[in-house]
Order: C-alpha cells, then structure tokens, then sequence
C-alpha cells in the first residue's frame, strides 16, 4: 500500500497526536507534513494529502469529506486559545481583524457576533486594518491576553450561546480507508493523549502560559456525540451568516 499523507496542525495542542504516532508503527505507513489550519484545508481540499486535521468549517469543501477518527480539537467551554481581542466590550464590536490561519475560528468569530451578541460588523483581512476586534488563535495566543482591554474566548461564549461544546478541527479524509488503517490511526492518537503527561516533560515552558493546563484541561479531545452535535449545529449556522 501506498503511504498515506496527512497534514496536521503544527499548533501545540496537535502534539499530544503527533507523539502518538511517532510512538507507533502508523508512522511508518503515512507522510506527515504540519502545516497551518488553513493549509491543511487547502491540501485535502485539492487532493494533496488523503487525511487532513482540518478546520470543520472547511468540511462541506472538501470532495468525499469523512472523518475517520474518535478524536478532535476540542473543548467543553473555555480552551484558552481561540479568542476575539478587543478594546471594546463585545457588544460595542462593529469592525473585526480576521485571522488568516483558520477559517473556522474567523466563521465561530462572524456566528457569535451576529446570533450571540447580535451584533452588525464589518469583517477586514488586511492584516494592519485599524478595528475595535482581532480574531487570534493558537500558539500565537499564549500570554496575549494582557495586551487587550477585554478576551473573548469563543469555546466559553459558545457554549454561553449554545450550552454545547465546540470542535475546532477533526480528522477527515478525502477517500475511503481502509478499516485496518484507521484503526491503527485510532489507536495512534489514543496513545499519545494517554501519555500527554511524558509529552509535556518534553515540551520547553511558556513563561506566560500554562501548557498543563491547556494539555490536560483546556483541551478536550475525544470526538463525542456531543460534540458531533455542536458541530451540526456550527454548520448550520454558517449556512446562515
């Protein structure tokens, strides 16, 4: 058979995933690149890779699109790295920076806006656009929030708005698998979030930021029917923006 590629997030809360499958013989079987959320996307959109951990908005793009694995990017309200910063209480935000990275959090950004806070903006890509608001996820979060007058965490408000938990990315495929391989993969994943704790030992420490909790906290990976629910819902809504 024919190595798999797949394309993850280069982001810290994927390394739980990367440490299980460089600890397992999927590793063997696969090209792996890391890329950000955006162009993971863009890979298993255009068939450069065959899996992806994708941003979920992107899902309904993607040509064949099925998730293969038990496990996301997720959180059960407050994840600590999906955030609107603003200078403005939210519910004086009329103009909003996107973020180039991921469309996902930029869509989660334009559904609390609009259906939570209720909310008329204007949304702006170029990246020195004066705004009240900055959409800003991943690492490049960390020990950020002092340099605002107000963070929104868009994983707390939505579960303010919906009382449900958020998927951030999930494993998708672009084909169909098979069974034998997916469940390798599965199992891959499972052993890296068993072992977050000997993958934090590893892990240089933020000064500003605690990666234990986010690790073992703040994030919340297993792909529930819960979560399949929200991320319904989530789809739905962009349908409505």
């Amino acid at each position: 058979m024919d190595k798999i590629k797949i394309s993850a997030v280069s982001y810290t809360n994927t390394k739980p995933f990367i440490y299980g499958i460089n600890h397992s013989e999927v590793a063997r079987l696969i090209d792996l690149s890391l890329d950000i959320p955006s162009d993971c996307a863009a890979k298993l959109i255009d068939g450069t890779v065959d899996v992806g951990l994708v941003p979920v908005a992107a899902i309904p793009l993607i040509p064949g699109a099925n998730i293969i694995a038990n496990y996301c990017i997720g959180s059960v309200g407050a994840v600590n790295s999906v955030f609107i910063f603003s200078n403005v209480p939210a519910e004086a935000i009329r103009t909003v920076r996107l973020d180039p990275q991921s469309r996902t959090s930029n869509n989660l950004a334009r559904v609390l806006l609009k259906f939570h806070w209720k909310n008329d903006v204007a949304f702006f890509q170029e990246p020195d656009a004066e705004t009240d608001a900055v959409i800003l996820i991943g690492d490049r979060t960390f020990g950020r929030k002092a340099e605002f007058r107000y963070a929104y965490d868009m994983g707390e408000e939505w579960m303010n708005f919906t009382g449900l938990p958020f998927v951030y990315a999930a494993w998708v495929a672009n084909k169909i698998l098979p069974d034998a391989f997916t469940a390798r993969f599965n199992e891959a994943l499972r052993y890296g979030l068993s072992h977050r704790a000997e993958l934090l030992r590893e892990l240089p420490p933020h000064p500003a930021f605690d990666l234990e909790d986010y690790l073992m906290r703040k994030l919340d990976f297993e792909l529930t029917a819960e979560k399949r629910d929200a991320l319904e819902l989530f789809l739905d809504y962009i349908k409505k923006l």
